[in-house]
């Protein structure tokens, strides 16, 4: 028996042994008409670099698992030897959308083109510049040459209908050089071509409020990463940690709130952790 297909029990086997109502009705598979019963309601994405090792093994089957739970929409991170159109293919099979990917820097240096085209094929919204690695963030001038990549970047997405989004982790909260990146990428990026995807986890880590945030941009924050931080700073599923997720949903409409991506960066149990995770948004959206 496959580990895949353990998982699979595993997800059946927390819904029917208590994970709550929400999940008992995923089993049986009509979870995601729970998550539209708010017409306001958004679908619950998960972002799949939670479940990269399940990817490794078999997409097809992880994104099974993934539609079991409820989800409807899933973020990319990476296609996992898959051409767009196959990976397209695999999404549509499972009654799932994805409106958006991440693409590292250097990637987008190399070929623009061909990522737009791969965007085009697999129906995404968003291309999103996920993680800076540190020879390219030494210094406050690093920030300013990547702000005017961006710029371009999102120039040329925006001719093809695609728009440019920035992913944080902490590091942009901390000072560099006596500035604050963030705050360079806020101000310095033409708002109509970079958008941002606020990571929850790091940004509240770091010691910001998203809500200021929202209120400094409104509209701005077009996708968040949902995702809980533990007491002792490590990583929690999502409404079993320590940040106040009830007061950033009560605020979505003046983030601009597009769509939610349920993600943990490590878990000891996968199945677990997208379960808890979709439960728990889709009652903070319901609310």
């Amino acid at each position: 028996m496959s580990e895949l297909t353990l998982n699979r029990r595993r997800f059946l086997q927390l819904g029917a042994t208590g994970m709550g109502a929400l999940l008992g009705a995923a089993a049986c598979k009509p979870a995601a008409s729970v998550a539209s019963s708010s017409a306001s309601a958004q679908p619950v994405g998960l972002q799949l670099y939670t479940l990269r090792s399940m990817m490794e093994k078999s997409v097809a089957e992880t994104l099974a698992l993934v539609a079991e739970v409820g989800y409807k929409e899933v973020e990319l991170a990476g296609l996992f030897g898959n051409t767009p159109q196959q990976f397209a293919d695999l999404l549509k099979s499972n009654g799932l959308t994805s409106p958006s990917t991440h693409i590292m820097p250097h990637l987008l240096r190399a070929d623009l083109n061909a990522h737009l085209d791969a965007a085009e094929a697999l129906g995404h919204k968003y291309i999103v510049v996920p993680y800076l690695m540190p020879d390219d963030r030494k210094s406050i001038d690093d920030y300013y040459s990547l702000i005017d990549e961006m710029n371009m970047w999102g120039e040329q997405c925006k001719q093809r209908g695609i728009q440019l989004a920035y992913h944080n982790h902490d590091f942009e909260f901390q000072e560099l050089d006596g500035e604050l990146p963030y705050d360079l990428i806020l101000d310095r990026c033409d708002s109509e071509l970079l958008v941002m995807e606020l990571d929850l986890y790091w940004t509240v880590k770091a010691g910001f409020d998203p809500v200021a945030l929202f209120k400094r941009q409104p509209g701005r924050f077009k996708m968040w990463h949902v995702k809980d931080l533990a007491e002792d700073g490590s990583f929690a599923d999502v409404g079993k940690g320590t940040i106040d997720f009830a007061t950033i949903f009560a605020n979505g409409e003046l983030a601009g709130i597009e769509h939610k991506f349920v993600e943990r960066d490590q878990t000891d149990d996968l199945v677990r952790t997208i379960s808890q995770g979709f439960s728990a948004v889709t009652t903070l959206q319901s609310k």
